[in-house]
Parts: structure tokens; sequence; C-alpha cells
């Protein structure tokens, strides 16, 4: 019997290579001993084109993304655990109570199996931990060089609560605004583990499944109007948006901004501004006021928000509504989401 490219006498031994993806018997075989295995649950099994879902009645929260992280494997996570939370993410704050997720993975010709294996042991973990199964997805390989090692692209449904989404339009003056815990550490985690930069740090990704935390917060019985994820553009790109979005003036005071030392000496090191790198474990909420205390300690009670903060309030409607932080000198400046991206292939 003759072997395949990825016996150990090969130079290819231990890597994905293009036979990987022709649909042939290496498909198979990387399917059923590399992928499906990591993932096996009811809605998986039967391995049809499409997944048969149960949903409850009432309506259904979709969301989909792409993952290009570079590297692929950093300190506190890994593209594979990225790709589930980030979608899981982005249900979760919209009060939607996730079901399922697609998953499709572009694998580069040359990637290390056991690379791919740690990946795929990170989705397993990752969705059993976020309570949400991989009902379906597709597997494809191309040349070295064009994909980074691997891709990944997910989409997510949900269910929705009647009484949800939370509804901007009703943000007042003097709203709260709650960030549940330290910012910037998922993108400056992976800047600095992209080797090339020479900086040693303690810093770890944030991310994380905000569902038991998102939860506890709705829980609390506080009236939380507002729920965002600050992925790509960062606390400042989160609040620009909602202050446009509302018309509304947005006050952050610098001194309550949860940020640990270790990202403020990185973010310095980088020249970054920590209010525009990437989170991928926090939640941006804005809560009514007289509830804010309430919602706070709901937030500090769970793992995932023990540094949570007040960081600032909601303001007056304004022809030309802007985000300024009170800084910690005494004065102020206008906070804008960044034009560009400072940090590239984080998320």
């Amino acid at each position: 019997m003759s072997q395949s490219p990825d016996s150990d006498n090969k130079p290819n031994a231990g890597k994905v290579v293009l036979a990987h993806g022709g649909g042939g018997e290496l498909t198979r075989q990387l399917l059923a001993e590399r992928i499906i295995p990591k993932l096996v649950n009811d809605l998986l099994a039967p391995l049809a084109d499409s997944a048969v879902i149960d949903a409850p009645p009432g309506k259904i929260c979709m969301t989909t993304d792409a993952f290009v992280v570079q590297p692929l494997e950093f300190a506190g996570g890994d593209i594979g655990r990225l790709a589930v939370c980030g979608t899981v993410n982005d249900l979760v704050v919209m009060g939607a109570k996730p079901l399922a997720l697609s998953l499709a993975l572009v694998l580069e010709e040359g990637l290390d199996l056991d690379v791919l294996d740690r990946v795929m042991d990170s989705i397993a973990d990752s969705a059993k931990q976020a309570g949400v199964k991989i009902a379906t997805g597709d597997t494809k390989v191309v040349e070295r060089h064009s994909a980074g090692g691997m891709t990944i692209t997910t989409a997510g449904i949900g269910t929705l609560p009647a009484s949800m989404p939370p509804d901007a339009k009703t943000i007042a003056a003097g709203d709260a605004v709650i960030v549940s815990g330290l910012l910037a550490e998922h993108g400056l985690a992976v800047m600095i583990a992209r080797k090339s930069l020479g900086i040693s740090s303690t810093l770890a990704s944030d991310v994380a499944p905000l569902g038991g935390l998102v939860d506890a917060m709705i829980a609390s019985g506080g009236r939380v109007k507002f729920m965002r994820d600050p992925t790509r553009g960062g606390l400042a790109g989160l609040l620009a948006d909602l202050s446009e979005q509302t018309g509304r003036n947005i006050e952050i005071d610098e001194r309550a901004l949860p940020l640990s030392p270790a990202a403020r000496h990185a973010s310095e090191l980088l020249g970054l501004d920590p209010l525009t790198v990437a989170n991928e474990g926090k939640v941006v909420a804005v809560v009514a006021a007289e509830d804010a205390e309430k919602v706070l300690a709901a937030c500090q009670a769970h793992p995932l928000g023990r540094d949570a903060a007040i960081a600032g309030r909601i303001g007056e409607t304004n022809d030309w509504p802007l985000v300024e932080l009170l800084t910690a000198a005494g004065g102020r400046r206008i906070v804008q989401r960044p034009y560009g991206e400072e940090l590239p292939r984080i998320c």
C-alpha cells in the first residue's frame, strides 16, 4: 500500500499538503482523524450538507465573522478560541442565547498538523465552555503563503428573548458606561507574540466567552440599555460609534478606566493608545444611572468581571456629539475612532 504524503518518511511529514483539500482519501483522513472527532455532537453527527436545528418560537439572532490573526497561537489563546468566542460574544451582547455555530477552515499547505490539532482542541474546549455546538462546517486547503497558515470563518445563531436586544434609543443623560474589565490585553498580547518586536511581557489575551457575565448583568435587575464587545477599534471606536448613533456626548474618566500596569507599559513601548486596542473578552454596557452600582456589583462578582468599573457617563444631545476623556492631569481630549488599522491581523 502506498503511503500518504504526511507519512513519517516523506518530506511533508506532519504537514498539511494540497492533496488534503482535494476531496479524496486524504481529505477523508484529515476530516475523520483530526477535525470531526474533536467536534462530535448530535447536530454535526449526520454529516449532511446542512444542519437541522430545533429552534424555539421567537426571533433568531445571527452573526458571522472571519479570523486571520497572526500568529495563530499567542499568550492566552489561539485562532480557534478566538473564532468561537468572538462569534458567541457577538450574539450574547445582543441578549441572545447561542444555539450553534458553523466553522469553515482554510488551511495553508505546509501548516504543521500539530498546530491544527491544538487549534481543533481549543475550538472544542471553547465551544464547550460557551455552551454552543459546532453544527456544520467546511475545510479547504490553499497554496503556501496565501492564508497565513490558517484562516477561520464562523457564523452563529441564537435565540432572542422578547425583551431583547437592549435598545440604545432609551439611553439618557446621566446613564453610566460600564467596562467589564482590563482593557487592551488581547491586541497587545498578539502584537507581543510577534517575536520580531523583541518585547517580553506577562500580558495574555482576554479572549473568553461572555455569556455567563452578560447573564449575570441582566439577572441583576438593572436596566441595561446597550451592550457591545469592544473588539477592533477598541473602546474608542465603540464609544465613537455610540455617540454618533445616539447624538449624545460621552464623557470618560481616565482615572476610572481599568488598565493594568503591564498594558499601560506595553502601549507606551509600542506607541499605541490603549483605548483603540482590541479586546476579546470584555463587554461595554450603558446602564440606567440609578442601576449602575447594582449592575457593576453583578459584574464584579463574576470571574470575568472582577476588574469592572464605571468608566464614564452619557451626556446631553449635541449637533456634533463628541467622546471626551477627562485626563488624569485635569485636562480634556477628544477620543476618536482610529483612522485605519493600527494593529493588523489581531483577530
